[in-house]
């Protein structure tokens, strides 16, 4: 199966550039920038979103790249989980709504969406977008901390996303959040973060704390065992999406796409899942001999070189990305 596209559903795009439409541009710049420079510095996003004017500047240059990163490792889950259709979904930290359209996108199944975030302002407008934007779910707005206790609700949520929301959280919340997170997931519980060493480090600690509590690793990981890789090297992965008009104005931006590099985790109570033999976890680097891959496998790093002269192994591999599963044995990898 094809991944989903990264690209903001078009009415969700049409819906914000409406709302763009008429505002001052050098405004919008510099809020922009200093949201970016928010962003760099790991300052709380609801610290930085005062206004409308804030919020609709995150959503022409921030929200285009949280949607994809999401919807592409939502459409990891669904490789690995071809039978897992969610009816309730959760979007813990919610900001704007960018899981909910993402899990919206990649399962028309969702019936239900509750949208969870601190900021009044942010749930206001990601309501507002998702309303105008002809959503079939019944949409429920929480306004509370995730990180709190007593944040969540008892009831069982068949999808819980956190998208981009625990690297808010400080070092010492952190496993009480992901244990309340857990503890809501019937299904299938998704984490998606910066693609950065410091978030891939913190992602590591989560999974390895679910695992001990009888999570299912369900992607991109082909195995529970401890994460192979080494210090400096860390596990993350890329999308390309393309620059809307609006953001490349106020990024001063000339290229027309952008790649967002993210990690992500998901982990279930399915049952009865084959994991892939292996994953590749970096962009696969192809000469004129043959094609270099760097692997995850057999609970295992390794790379492995797949030379032209061996064309079953080559016509095999030769269209395959960064991210991908193989399902090889891993003797044919």
């Amino acid at each position: 199966m094809s991944l989903p596209s990264p690209e903001l559903p078009v009415p969700l795009a049409a819906a914000i550039e409406t709302r763009l439409a008429g505002r001052a541009h050098v405004v919008l710049r510099e809020r922009a920038r200093l949201l970016s420079e928010s962003y760099r510095a790991r300052r709380p996003t609801f610290e930085t979103i005062r206004d409308e004017t804030d919020a609709l500047a995150y959503a022409a240059t921030r929200m285009p790249a949280t949607f994809a990163a999401i919807v592409t490792a939502l459409g990891r889950l669904k490789e690995e989980s071809p039978d897992f259709a969610p009816k309730l979904m959760l979007d813990a930290g919610c900001g704007l709504g960018a899981a909910a359209f993402a899990a919206a996108t990649v399962w028309p199944s969702v019936a239900q969406i509750a949208l969870l975030d601190r900021s009044a302002l942010f749930l206001c407008l990601a309501t507002e977008l998702m309303k105008e934007c002809g959503a079939p779910a019944v949409i429920e707005a929480i306004q509370a901390d995730f990180a709190e206790p007593n944040a969540l609700a008892a009831a069982q949520i068949d999808l819980v996303v956190a998208g981009y929301a625990l690297t808010e959280i400080a070092e010492s919340e952190l496993p009480a959040a992901v244990d309340r997170l857990w503890a809501q997931t019937s299904g299938a519980l998704v984490i998606v973060e910066p693609g950065t060493p410091r978030d891939h480090a913190r992602l590591m600690e989560v999974r390895r704390r679910l695992v001990a509590q009888g999570a299912n690793i369900l992607a991109p990981c082909p195995h529970a065992a401890p994460c192979p890789l080494a210090t400096p090297d860390w596990c993350h992965f890329s999308v390309r999406l393309p620059r809307r008009r609006a953001h490349k104005r106020l990024k001063d931006a000339e290229v027309p796409f952008e790649d967002e590099k993210f990690a992500y985790l998901a982990v279930g109570r399915l049952g009865g899942l084959s994991p892939p033999s292996a994953r590749i976890i970096g962009p696969p680097r192809a000469g004129k001999a043959g094609v270099s891959l760097k692997l995850c496998a057999d609970k295992a790093f390794r790379e492995t070189f797949i030379p032209k002269r061996d064309k079953a192994r080559y016509e095999k591999i030769r269209r395959k990305d960064w991210g991908d599963p193989l399902r090889a044995p891993a003797e044919e990898i």
